[in-house]
């Protein structure tokens, strides 16, 4: 119940966040919050370590952003095609990947995704180093245009809310709790007869296929695609968010994503408000450092918070329960 109600008014928040907040600012934080749930899908509750990630959420922005701009298609049907693409790649990936375990497998994942890279950066379709520019928003069902940024948020958040209930959805369901079962004790889970290679490649497909959904609503809301989404480091900055916000809890990755995203993009106006109320010039500077900012807190969370934000509050307020 308690459950309910935190997701309750998290969704009432999101409703309302437009007219006060940049719209566009926040479907960027929704999509990366998608990004960052898929992620902790795999690594979270199946235990599996990808650093190929951006290869689906790039891939799959590449895709949508050329179905809609230069094959003319549907807005439905250009996310579509995008979520497969993801779900395709991981395939592939996963197929090759997935008899791998530990380092082994995060290595295989991050050199496939590399070789996705430069796939898109020779490849004739994907604009090269200048990417996809000028992709339409097109109109929703035929009917709806999206030009508004009001009306293609609210799509943005249908989207990220299906996402998110087809996470808990899966989480919480038989094939989730043998996911689970996978991450606590692979080699129990094998001798209970569970094909646990299948398992895998499911949970990773499933990711990728959200992942693909993620980038390919980004794309739709920027309107261009570029290879900064399927370069190695944007798979390490989903890391970042879901070790942030709380490695295998459901909300963790939603609030880790806002963080990073509302450093990368509000840091240097943040900056400069502390400069003017402290009148110390070194804060104007701020915006410049924001690698070097998120880096600490990193560092901060590694040492200090282990389970991440959510984890600790989560690990808090059970031990006060349990005291009282």
């Amino acid at each position: 119940m308690n459950k309910k109600i935190v997701y309750g008014v998290i969704l009432i928040a999101a409703l309302a966040a437009p007219f006060g907040i940049y719209p566009v600012f926040l479907m960027k934080v929704l999509c990366f919050a998608l990004f960052a749930c898929a992620f902790n899908l795999l690594i979270g509750f199946t235990g599996l370590l990808s650093f190929g990630h951006a290869a689906f959420f790039g891939g799959a922005g590449y895709v949508a952003g050329y179905a809609l701009a230069k094959l003319g298609l549907p807005t439905e049907l250009g996310l579509i095609l995008g979520t497969l693409a993801g779900a395709l790649i991981g395939l592939v990936m996963g197929s090759l990947a997935i008899r791998r375990q530990g380092i082994y497998f995060t290595m295989i994942t991050l050199a496939l995704a590399q070789m996705a890279y430069f796939v898109c950066l020779q490849a004739p379709f994907t604009g090269g180093e200048d990417g996809l520019q000028g992709v339409p928003r097109g109109k929703l069902l035929g009917m709806i245009s999206l030009d508004n940024d009001l009306t293609l948020y609210y799509v943005v958040l249908a989207i990220a809310v299906l996402g998110f209930a087809l996470i808990i959805r899966t989480i919480n369901s038989p094939f989730g709790q043998v996911l689970k079962a996978i991450k606590e004790n692979e080699p129990r889970a094998i001798s209970l007869g569970y094909d646990v290679n299948r398992y895998k490649l499911l949970a990773f497909v499933l990711s990728a296929g959200l992942t693909g959904l993620a980038g390919a609503t980004k794309t739709l809301v920027l309107g261009f695609e570029t290879l900064t989404d399927v370069h190695w480091t944007m798979s390490g900055l989903v890391i970042l968010m879901t070790l942030v916000g709380g490695l295998g809890t459901l909300t963790g990755p939603i609030v880790g994503a806002v963080i990073i995203i509302v450093l990368e993009n509000k840091l240097g106006d943040i900056g400069s408000w502390l400069a003017t109320v402290t009148h110390i010039d070194w804060f104007n500077g701020l915006g410049e450092s924001v690698t070097i900012v998120t880096g600490f807190i990193f560092i901060v969370c590694v040492l200090a918070f282990r389970r991440g934000i959510v984890g600790e509050i989560g690990a808090l307020f059970k031990r006060r329960v349990q005291g009282s």
